[in-house]
């Protein structure tokens, strides 16, 4: 099929359903749906999978309304965005730097690219990982770089499939679908395994996607009795609750990462969809992204729930020293070691030694809410799951998610270079260099990303940056969609403008007052990051209103 017949047949079935009910378009936009795969396949990565381990770990199955509603709050931007996009049909960056202003833009594109780049290096990572622990394929440090090579030769050709357009771009749609599917089966398998092992109980799931506020200021049932017994009770449920709430705050604002939102209007613009395409694009969101989102992450915190909350038999007591180190009773003792070098088992023998304030529950506490990562999770399954489950199908899983991010980065970085460097190098030079610039990025992660000091001069400006950035991208798509002089007579009226604008203002606060939760109190060396970053969003805020009354003033 043409790419001109499979547009043909996508308005086709528009026109088909366009008079049914909710349930009959959603049947049928589900077999024309296309770029919402892209997001989730983008959205599934490290990140998605940290977060989702970590919620398991301080609060059970009790923060499992976490990341569902704040995909929700993402997918009310990016449909702003879809809407917008869909109904001028021109390419963003253009239009943002004429009706709005270029600092708006540049700045998007900038940061869109820096996360490109930065962020491949932990998906490398996780990818060799999970070839290497979890399936046990090519161990060792030569069978590291091949796999690097291996990784890096995958995104590049499955980018040429995109890059290539018609039959290539269909078979790009299916890897990529075959992807995001194989990740949501695998993390299934692991769940599916547990309960018919008795492990977890259906009532604590279900329980646990009702939102619960009271956690921003209470830790979970499970401490209770171990905080009370403690050598600190006010430390201790400080430092619980503060994890909770910054691991909720920080899910919003980054549910939906900047170059996510770059992603979208452009492979949007490349399949040709246009204003009657409108009503398709927030299906499409809701069957490629939030659907499997969904199902990967709560399988996820549902798994680490059962393996490690309120549990302490798989953490080296040793690694829980940096925790302890908080406390005022032991900051004296350690005060010159650092929290991660080879000092490790030195600086715990000194607290075990000479703090005697401590006692058992503070060790205790200190190990059930240490941070564990995938392979340690695919280690304490194995009881409930066996080798096979525990290790491979998991290991299949978490690799599932580093190949697609792995893609979808390189993707989404030769389509911001485009934009860059379209008219000087030509579109598809212009793309390559992008696709290559990030996979290759991400090929250093052995000398630069496992280098504390080297991570940090990357990641930190980065994140900040692209952290501040998240709330600047909802900003200026709420602007346009109230902007008369870029919409026009399509601009929502009446009750539909009233909705929406509830709904992007409400998912653009909580994104806000999220990114200052993640980003607060950041240092680069003595500079404070998180300060700088938060200032430039403030600067922007201001710039960008100012531009959008001045142009509406004009129209």
């Amino acid at each position: 099929m043409s790419d001109q017949d499979q547009y043909q047949r996508e308005l086709d079935v528009i026109e088909e359903v366009k008079d049914k009910g909710p349930a009959g378009k959603f049947l049928g936009y589900a077999k024309i749906s296309g770029p919402g795969w892209l997001q989730g396949a983008i959205t599934l990565g490290g990140g998605s999978l940290a977060g989702a381990l970590y919620l398991g770990v301080v609060s059970g199955n009790d923060l499992l309304w976490v990341q569902p509603l704040a995909m929700i709050c993402g997918i009310i931007m990016l449909s702003a965005i879809a809407y917008v996009t869909l109904s001028t049909e021109q390419r963003p960056l253009q239009l943002i730097n004429r009706h709005l202003h270029p600092l708006l833009g540049w700045s998007w594109l900038i940061a869109t690219i820096m996360a490109n780049i930065v962020w491949t290096m932990p998906q490398f990572s996780l990818g060799t990982a999970a070839i290497q622990q979890n399936l046990g394929i090519l161990s060792g440090d030569g069978g590291q770089w091949t796999i690097i090579a291996i990784l890096f030769a995958i995104g590049l050709y499955v980018n040429y499939l995109y890059q290539a357009g018609g039959g290539g771009a269909k078979l790009f749609d299916r890897i990529i679908k075959c992807m995001v599917g194989l990740i949501v089966l695998s993390f299934m398998a692991v769940v599916i395994t547990l309960f018919s092992s008795g492990s977890i109980s259906l009532g604590s799931i279900l329980g646990g996607f009702i939102p619960d506020l009271s956690l921003l200021g209470s830790s979970s049932s499970t401490f209770s009795a171990d905080i009370a017994a403690s050598s600190n009770p006010e430390f201790w449920e400080k430092h619980i609750v503060g994890t909770q709430k910054s691991k909720i705050f920080a899910a919003f604002g980054t549910a939906v990462g900047i170059n996510m939102t770059f992603l979208l209007p452009y492979t949007l613009l490349k399949k040709k969809w246009g204003s009657k395409h409108r009503g398709l694009s927030i299906t499409d969101l809701s069957i490629g992204l939030f659907i499997p989102f969904f199902l990967a992450t709560a399988c996820v915190v549902i798994a680490s729930a059962s393996s490690f909350h309120g549990k302490t038999g798989d953490v080296d007591p040793v690694k829980t020293y940096p925790t302890l180190a908080k406390m005022d009773s032991v900051k004296p003792l350690v005060k010159d070691l650092p929290k991660k070098s080879d000092d490790e088992k030195a600086a715990w023998n000194e607290i075990v030694a000479n703090a005697p304030s401590l006692n058992e529950s503070d060790f205790k506490l200190a190990a059930m809410i240490h941070s564990r990562d995938a392979g340690a999770l695919a280690i304490t399954l194995k009881p409930f799951t066996g080798e096979v489950v525990g290790q491979k199908i998991f290991g299949i899983g978490v690799l599932g998610m580093a190949v697609s991010t792995i893609i979808i980065l390189m993707l989404i970085n030769g389509l911001a270079f485009q934009q860059l460097f379209e008219k000087s190098l030509g579109s598809t030079k212009s793309y390559f260099l992008g696709c290559g610039i990030s996979g290759l990025s991400g090929c250093l992660f052995p000398v630069i990303w496992k280098v504390e000091a080297s991570k940090a001069a990357l990641a930190i400006p980065t994140s900040v940056i692209g952290g501040a950035l998240i709330p600047i991208a909802y900003f200026t798509f709420l602007l346009l969609m109230n902007s008369k002089k870029v919409l026009g007579d399509k601009r929502p009226r009446g009750t539909a403008r009233i909705i929406w604008n509830a709904l992007m203002i409400f998912a653009t606060t909580i994104a806000t007052v999220g990114t200052w939760w993640a980003t607060s109190g950041k240092k680069f060396g003595d500079v404070p990051a998180g300060m700088i970053g938060m200032s430039f969003l403030a600067i922007l805020f201001v710039v960008g209103t100012l531009s959008f009354l001045k142009n509406e003033k004009r129209a």
